[in-house]
This record gives structure tokens, C-alpha cells and sequence, in this order.
């Protein structure tokens, strides 16, 4: 394996193609402005390195990344790369991640807007992150302990599972299929609609307006607070604990919640059993 340790990279496609390298302690930054340093590269351990230039690891295969800090003058960072691992690091910058696959993320803080789109296979644990527009069209994701604040998540996502997370966020999981959220804190507008097998599993929702035009929509033991007009025209069956604002016209299935404030049942076609427990 070759070693480049306290170097400085600014030329144009500066390490392009290595194979086999630890990298350690190195910046990639400077007045050539040079793009793509570690383009088609492979076998890589990156440690302790600062990126501040555009598309730095473009089509890379089998890289561990440690201690590395991607600023926000990084753009589009990681793009068509397969089998990498992001430890104890920030990533910044638009569009961090795109067209990835087998990735994993750990211990690390993340502020990129449209990051995650059309990825496959990715795990984030102990993570922060900050994005408008996350993981649109991604597919076979695992989150526990991950915290986002952003709008516009999880769009067209498929087969994701989310553990003890809190997703601050509006319109999260739209169009999504097959999603199942355990123990975690959603709060949001308009959360999950048009979506298809979306499951809440011990969740606090918070929020107006949420699940709506949903089919085969499940919650288990969860709570609602702040939402007005939920399930408008979804198929749902859900257990709810505690109060509901309101209910509005939810198509078929069941509901059983503690109490709620108003039930909007106004289209006759539609027979939704909603049961009050108080």
C-alpha cells in the first residue's frame, strides 16, 4: 500500500486512478482549484484529510474514510461510488452524495443540501444532519440514532427502516413504499402522503395534516400532537394513544385512538371504522 502522509493536492485530478493508498493527513485545497483528485480510484484509507475542492471522489470502489472534513466549498463530493465507509467526520457541500452504493455513515455531521439521491444500501448510525432535499429516490436504507432537520425527505424512498431518530422535517416520505419507522419523533407538515406500506411503530407524530392518500398505512401505539385533518383518504389501520386534533375522511381500515377532537366523515362511499376509547 502506498503512503502519502501531510501533502497538498490542488492540481486537476491530482491522485486520479490510485490504487492501494493510505492517505493520511493530507489537504486538497489551493490557488490551482483543481477538481476530481481522487477520481476511479480504488483500496483507499483516507484519514484526518480536509477537502475544500469540487468532486473529489468520483467512481471510487473500497475506501475507508476517518476523520476527514468535506467543507461546504466541497460540491458533490461522493458520486457513483460503491463499498465505502465515513467515520467520525463532516461532510459539507451540495449534493454529497449521489448514485452511491454500500455506504456506510457513522458518527458523523452532515450539512448538504440534496444529499443521498438515487443511492442503494445505505446505513447511517449516530449521524446529524442538515438538508433540504435528502435521499430522493433512494432504496434499502437503515437509520438508528440519526437526527435530520431539513425539508423534503425521503421522497420516492424505498424498502427504509428507521430506529430511535428524530426527523425534523415537511413532507417526509412522500410517494415512499415499504417504510417502517420504530420509536422515533417525526414533526413536520403533510407527513407521508401518496405513500404505499408506510409503518409507525411506537412514534410521536407531530404536525398538521399528516398521512393522507396513503394505502396499506399502519401506526402501532403511536401519538399524534398538533394534527388536524389526518388520513384523508388513506387505507389505514392504526392504534393511536392520547388525543387527536381531528380525523378527516379516512377511506378504509380501522382507527382506534383515545379521544379525538372532530371526525370529518362526509363522503359515504368510504368505511373507515374509527373507534374512540375514552
Amino acid at each position: 500500500m502506498i503512503h502519502i502522509t501531510d501533502q497538498k493536492f490542488d492540481e486537476e485530478r491530482a491522485l486520479y486512478g490510485i490504487n492501494g493508498a493510505k492517505i493520511c493527513s493530507c489537504s486538497f485545497e489551493g490557488d490551482a482549484d483543481g477538481e476530481s483528485a481522487l477520481k476511479e480510484a480504488s483500496n483507499l484509507e483516507i484519514e484526518n484529510c480536509m477537502f475544500k475542492l469540487r468532486y473529489p471522489l468520483w467512481h471510487v470502489t473500497d475506501a475507508k474514510i476517518k476523520d476527514c472534513h468535506m467543507t461546504d466549498t466541497c460540491r458533490a463530493a461522493m458520486w457513483y461510488d460503491k463499498n465505502m465507509s465515513i467515520k467520525d467526520s463532516s461532510l459539507g457541500g451540495i449534493k454529497a452524495l449521489r448514485e452511491c452504493e454500500d455506504i456506510t455513515v457513522e458518527n458523523t455531521k452532515i450539512s448538504s443540501t440534496e444529499f443521498g439521491w438515487f443511492c442503494k444500501s445505505l446505513s447511517f448510525k449516530n449521524c446529524s444532519m442538515l438538508s433540504e432535499y435528502p435521499f430522493l429516490k433512494s432504496k434499502n436504507m437503515e437509520f438508528s440514532h440519526f437526527e435530520l432537520n431539513g425539508k423534503y425527505s425521503f421522497q420516492y424512498t424505498e424498502n427504509v427502516v428507521i430506529r430511535n431518530c428524530v426527523l425534523n422535517t415537511k413532507d417526509a416520505f412522500w410517494h415512499s413504499r415499504n417504510v417502517t419507522v420504530y420509536d422515533s419523533v417525526i414533526t413536520g407538515e403533510y407527513l407521508g402522503w401518496y405513500c404505499d406500506s408506510l409503518r409507525l411503530v411506537r412514534c410521536k407524530v407531530i404536525g398538521t395534516q399528516p398521512l393522507c392518500y396513503a394505502d396499506n398505512l399502519v401506526l402501532e401505539d403511536c401519538e399524534m400532537t398538533n394534527c388536524d385533518l389526518a388520513f384523508e383518504n388513506s387505507d389505514v389501520n392504526a392504534s393511536i394513544k392520547g388525543f387527536v386534533d381531528s380525523i378527516k375522511n379516512p377511506r378504509s381500515g380501522g382507527i382506534k385512538a383515545d379521544s379525538v377532537g372532530e371526525i370529518i366523515s362526509d363522503n359515504p362511499e368510504f368505511d373507515c371504522i374509527i373507534t374512540i376509547n375514552e
